[in-house]
């Protein structure tokens, strides 16, 4: 019922394209304009048939009336009438036909009428009577006219065949309507169809832009000067205004990342003497200093170390966000995974770590940023998983791309989540968090923003045993 009701809302006028509804209205006005013209030409033209056929019946009486003789039997006085020609003869016989020669009253002359002819009552001089089937037309003989008793001639004439010619013109009549009405819509289809190309031209560029979100094309320009040119170029200076707009947007978020990166590189110098200072002033101080002092230094040391973490890693976003790449050389994955493997493997607090090894998987890249890509995964997988929980490292060579898959058998991704860890200062919030140290939320943005400088891709999913797998692809050293 819904999908009828659906069929039907689509075949409603206010659905239909822009050319139907202009080729609807061209018909529909093209076909009031052809019956008003048929209406007229019908009524004028069956008029005209029907005058010449009475104007014919009526000629036909008089010249019979005009050839007939009336002779007087001198014994009874009574009369009867002759035709003097053939041809006259033949008038009043043709088939189709009748011939009568009546009284005033209408009472038929012995002799003067043909073979079945049908009463056509009292003869009325100057018009045609159709009576029944039959166009009647009278005339008086001129040899009776002086008499008390004047005799009329009578014909008549059948009119199926003037019926007939009459039909079939209101027949071609029609089929004329109907075949404008027709040719008028697909005329008006084929030229609204043309007078929308461009419109449809701009449409295809505009779902081609909201697409490549590129609003630096450009609109296509017809050639007709008209109001389809007009939104045109209005639509093209709107795209130049939008370009111009992202061109000074993209600039500033540019100088912005680069000031992140200038600034947060500016930051290490002076946080690196500070750690270094408080490093020395904590080894001067156990010895004989109260525990309240040493326990200030000590939480100013462990500030300025999370500090130095997080200036480290907002450096190494902004210079990915600023297209700051490291020098790239060929380098061996698997070897590199091996060693952040072993540099988490003492901190680990009671977890299986291993490794598949699959031999050597070369890639072009920077080692420093491939190495923290993997030692966040796998600091990740440390932060969030509970004791006793394997965590494995397998790097492979698969479907043409060199591949970095850190998994384990814990609790897992929260669901709905897979997408959402890799943005930045999002830290897990479920029953896979079981380290007190929450970290700056920005382990995994890291280890995105590496594969994809690198050319590659990272996606975070389910492992077969039920806990977390983040796989990263990376294009192979011979790609």
């Amino acid at each position: 019922m819904k999908r009828l009701d659906r069929i039907v809302a689509r075949l409603t006028p206010k659905r239909w394209p822009v050319r139907w509804r202009l080729a609807a209205v061209s018909a529909a006005l093209t076909l009031v304009i052809l019956v008003a013209f048929a209406l007229v030409v019908g009524r004028l033209t069956a008029n005209r048939l029907r005058g010449d056929f009475h104007d014919d019946v009526r000629g036909t009486a008089v010249t019979i009336a005009s050839q007939a003789q009336v002779r007087v039997d001198p014994l009874t006085g009574g009369r009867t009438v002759h035709l003097n020609s053939s041809q006259v003869q033949g008038m009043a016989v043709a088939p189709h036909s009748a011939l009568r020669i009546v009284h005033r009253n209408g009472d038929p002359v012995r002799n003067g009428s043909t073979v079945g002819a049908p009463d056509l009552g009292p003869p009325d001089v100057g018009s045609v009577r159709e009576v029944g089937d039959f166009a009647v037309a009278a005339y008086p003989l001129p040899a009776t006219i002086q008499s008390s008793d004047p005799l009329y001639v009578e014909f008549a004439r059948s009119t199926e065949s003037l019926d007939a010619t009459i039909n079939r013109l209101w027949l071609f009549l029609g089929l004329g309507v109907l075949g404008g009405t027709v040719l008028a819509a697909l005329a008006g289809i084929a030229i609204a169809g043309r007078a929308m190309r461009p419109v449809s031209t701009l449409t295809a560029t505009a779902r081609e832009i909201a697409s490549t979100r590129d609003p630096s094309r450009r609109m296509p320009e017809p050639t007709t000067d008209d109001e389809v040119a007009e939104l045109a170029r209005t639509l093209d200076q709107m795209l130049r205004q939008l370009d111009a707009a992202r061109s000074e947007t993209e600039q500033m978020m540019q100088l912005q990342r680069e000031f992140v990166a200038d600034a947060s590189h500016e930051l290490r110098t002076p946080l690196t003497s500070i750690l270094a200072n408080l490093e020395l002033l904590q080894e001067r101080l156990i010895a004989g200093a109260p525990a309240e002092e040493n326990e200030i230094v000590g939480s100013a040391l462990r500030s300025s170390r999370r500090m130095s973490s997080l200036v480290s890693d907002l450096l190494l976003l902004a210079r990915a966000d600023a297209g700051r790449t490291g020098a790239r050389r060929e380098c061996d994955l698997a070897e590199i995974a091996s060693a952040a493997l072993a540099e988490v493997r003492p901190v680990a607090d009671g977890q299986r770590l291993g490794i598949v090894d699959h031999g050597p998987v070369s890639v072009n890249g920077n080692p420093d940023e491939l190495h923290r890509l993997a030692l966040n995964l796998l600091d990740n997988g440390l932060r969030h998983t509970p004791a006793g929980t394997s965590i494995e490292v397998e790097v492979e060579r698969r479907n043409g791309d060199a591949v970095l898959e850190v998994r384990d058998d814990g609790p897992g991704i929260p669901p709905g989540m897979e997408e959402q860890v890799f943005s930045r200062f999002v830290r897990g919030a479920g029953p896979a968090d079981v380290s007190s140290d929450a970290g700056t939320g920005l382990g995994l943005a890291i280890v995105k923003a590496v594969a994809t400088s690198h050319g590659g891709d990272v996606e975070a999913g389910a492992s077969f045993e039920g806990g977390a797998r983040f796989t990263v692809r990376l294009p192979p050293a011979n790609f």
